[in-house]
């Protein structure tokens, strides 16, 4: 059967209908963000109930703008958590601004393949394979009749028992062993334990190669001992990464700058500007100390890629520094929310953070039924009901069941803990305040029926 294109009814977006959608998505964007606080933080919705709300199958015909914006509140709000929410406490920030949201509108309108970083996670793996190449490298040059395999068999990668997951899942792709040290009553990798660990496999006839310190860990924001650690990698010749991802951004200010000390020993260094500084998700930056020894070990330079300024010295050809051939165009979001906030603003809205965190770590320290678990150095606070695990479990499950706000936990060794992260860049003290109000009822009423 024949069928006429003129038959055909064509969606065709021409600029003319771009700005006036354009016009009324920021402004969809803009009461969405001036609402959220009146938004439940946590969805109350079961998993799979878009099911029953969308189609089986794709439209035929293309439909309305105006159905498809009334579908975002009816099908899709519905189900979202609300990250940007002042009552999100959990995890870590997920950084946002006006600006980086402009510049990332213009990011999709350039549609240019950058060659930038992607995340954490990444930096971290790519930093493990290149430490492996080396490493590799340079035991087959001293002993030629070394196979690769029977190398990759012996070589060790090490962190702290409080690093993120992320770390032993590179050693899971990279195809190495992954070590935890034990980490010390502040829950830091101090220098004793990492040496210990490596004069034990080297009689093993294990081959140390990798080191990752965490400043700033996901479960209760310690920092492993990179002062002691640092010249122990440097002495072994063994790579140290750091992983900073949250932390990193505070470095701004010089009050937190002493959180940094050692980072000389460091041959690469990540955080991620989309978890505090402003920047919407996603933008990560690394550096490295020595860039052959990451372009060495990814370096692809296939035909249709070589280009007249390649070998000029005039360019940093970042292809060669990564895992994926392209990325966004990221660093055009950094540049916007820099400019547009300046040093003197980001290093306000990070001390503003830190000033909450502690707000709420003195409320917490007033009620004798609670405890603090670790130090609170920068915006995150962990603490819990003085008693058993059981009881703060039931606690959280009150907490998130209620749906004002939004926590999550760690187990800092055998303890349950309840994490209260300060996270939204519209967050403030009534906020902080209200958020206490509740986990204290809450608790109340948990502690009643325990009684009973």
């Amino acid at each position: 059967m024949t069928i006429l294109i003129s038959q055909l009814k064509v969606f065709n977006m021409d600029s003319r209908e771009f700005r006036r959608r354009g016009k009324e998505m920021v402004d969809y964007i803009a009461d969405y963000l001036d609402g959220i606080e009146g938004r439940p933080v946590y969805p109350d919705v079961e998993p799979g109930y878009l099911r029953a709300l969308i189609p089986t199958t794709a439209p035929q015909e293309p439909e309305t703008y105006e159905d498809i914006i009334r579908d975002i509140e009816k099908i899709i709000m519905p189900g979202v958590t609300h990250w940007h929410s002042p009552y999100f406490f959990a995890y870590f920030p997920t950084a946002s601004s006006y600006p980086a949201m402009l510049a990332d509108m213009l990011c999709g309108a350039i549609g240019c393949i950058g060659f930038s970083w992607g995340s954490a996670s990444e930096a971290t793996l790519v930093a493990l394979l290149a430490a492996r190449t080396k490493m590799i490298r340079q035991l087959q040059a001293a002993s030629p009749e070394l196979t690769q395999a029977a190398l990759m068999e012996k070589l060790v990668a090490y962190t702290s028992d409080q690093a993120h997951s992320s770390v032993e899942r590179a050693g899971l792709i990279g195809g190495v062993k992954i070590k935890a040290i034990p980490s010390d009553g502040n829950y830091s990798m101090r220098a004793a334990a990492l040496r210990e660990a490596l004069e034990r496999d080297k009689a093993a006839g294990l081959i140390p190669f990798f080191v990752v310190v965490t400043l700033g860990t996901t479960s209760c924001c310690s920092f492993d001992n990179l002062l002691e650690v640092g010249p122990i990698c440097n002495q072994e010749g063994v790579w140290l990464h750091i992983d900073a991802a949250y932390a990193g951004s505070a470095f701004i200010c010089p009050e937190f700058r002493y959180l940094l000390n050692g980072v000389e020993f460091a041959d690469s260094f990540n955080f991620n500007p989309h978890k505090w500084l402003l920047v919407n998700f996603d933008c990560s930056a690394m550096w490295v100390k020595k860039r052959t020894d990451l372009t060495e070990a990814f370096n692809m330079d296939p035909v249709y890629l070589r280009h007249s300024h390649q070998d000029s010295g005039l360019i940093t050809d970042y292809r060669h520094w990564q895992i994926p051939l392209g990325r966004r165009f990221r660093s055009l979001k950094m540049w916007f929310v820099f400019r547009m906030y300046g040093v003197k603003g980001l290093q306000a809205y990070i001390r503003k953070h830190v000033k909450l965190s502690h707000e709420f770590e003195s409320l917490v320290r007033q009620d004798p039924r609670f405890e603090i678990c670790t130090e609170v150095i920068l915006g995150l606070v962990c603490f819990r009901l003085k008693g058993s695990n059981q009881l703060n479990e039931t606690l959280l499950q009150r907490i998130n069941s209620a749906k004002k706000i939004h926590l999550v936990p760690c187990r800092l060794r055998d303890k349950f803990v309840l994490r209260f992260a300060v996270c939204s860049r519209t967050v403030e003290s009534a906020h902080v305040q209200l958020a206490w109000e509740h986990i204290r009822d809450l608790a109340s009423s948990v502690l009643r029926a325990e009684k009973e």
